[in-house]
């Protein structure tokens, strides 16, 4: 059991990539710089507590190590749940990390939060900035990411806005 709900959190973490629920908002109006970011990612996943079952589900907590290459040069630390279901391929997930870098010249922090599910052969991903959440030269920072894997390798697309200077 312990396999099978390893697999499934493993496929509940890194399978769910599609778009998000929209991009980046324009509720600021014209005072806000929009920009696009793109790359690449690694990622180690730990457990940080045994699974553990509830009725036809299997529970999962894991830590987030990672490391952002391309337009974001940064590292981030989070934490993720799972419910992985004994029906083949129904999963969902919840995550938050905190990354810490460098954003297209920009330097600071936010937290992105990870919102996942699947079923019936359809994914659903959505991962937005926490309001609020920047520091540095990315405070104010707002928007949504978008992940996709690529030949077993990690991408991601950041749309995202800043106050303009």
């Amino acid at each position: 059991m312990k396999s099978r709900s390893l697999a499934g959190l493993m496929l509940a973490a890194c399978c769910l990539s599609v778009a998000p629920a929209g991009a980046a908002s324009s509720a600021e109006g014209d005072h806000r710089m929009h920009a696009h970011a793109t790359g690449s990612f690694s990622i180690t996943m730990t457990p940080s507590a045994a699974p553990q079952r509830a009725g036809r589900t299997t529970l999962g907590k894991v830590l987030l190590d990672k490391a952002y290459a391309g337009d974001l040069v940064a590292t981030a630390r989070g934490e993720m749940l799972s419910a992985v279901t004994d029906t083949k391929g129904a999963a969902g997930y919840v995550a938050m990390e905190a990354i810490t870098g460098v954003l297209q010249g920009r330097q600071g922090s936010f937290v992105a939060q990870h919102a996942g599910t699947m079923a019936d052969g359809k994914q659903q991903l959505t991962i937005v900035i926490v309001p609020h959440s920047g520091t540095g030269q990315l405070t104010g920072i707002n928007g949504t990411l978008v992940i996709r894997i690529e030949n077993g390798r990690h991408f991601y697309d950041i749309d995202y806005s800043l106050p303009a200077p």
